[in-house]
């Protein structure tokens, strides 16, 4: 039983560090997003770092139209990070979980 449980968290150490591992690699995966009329597009890290955001000119001219791109834009790249995000974590979580009866939670 003592062998078991030593090897339970080596395993949990292992998942731990390939979670750290898998974080790190999302600072790298771009998600891209654009206005539907592209005069705003925006990329962002899969850990929902901002990069860069571009402008067209015409924009600039009218302030509430541009928080409204902005926001709109935004909410939109940070939906698709979250969701690449979770779902790669996810996957190394449950790839480290041990089997164990009745604690299926990540099916």
């Amino acid at each position: 039983m003592f062998g078991d449980m030593m090897n339970m968290m080596g395993k949990l150490k292992e998942t731990q560090q390939k979670v750290e591992d898998t974080k790190k690699r999302l600072d790298t995966v771009l998600i891209d997003e654009s206005s539907n009329d592209k005069k705003l597009k925006i990329t962002l890290t899969a850990n929902r770092t901002i990069k860069t955001i571009e402008i067209d000119d015409e924009l600039l001219e009218d302030k509430e139209q541009l928080e409204d791109y902005l926001i709109l834009t935004l909410n939109k790249a940070i939906e698709k990070a979250t969701k690449v995000n979770e779902a790669e974590l996810a996957a190394v979580a449950k790839e480290g979980m041990p089997s164990i009866p009745g604690m299926d939670f990540f099916k």
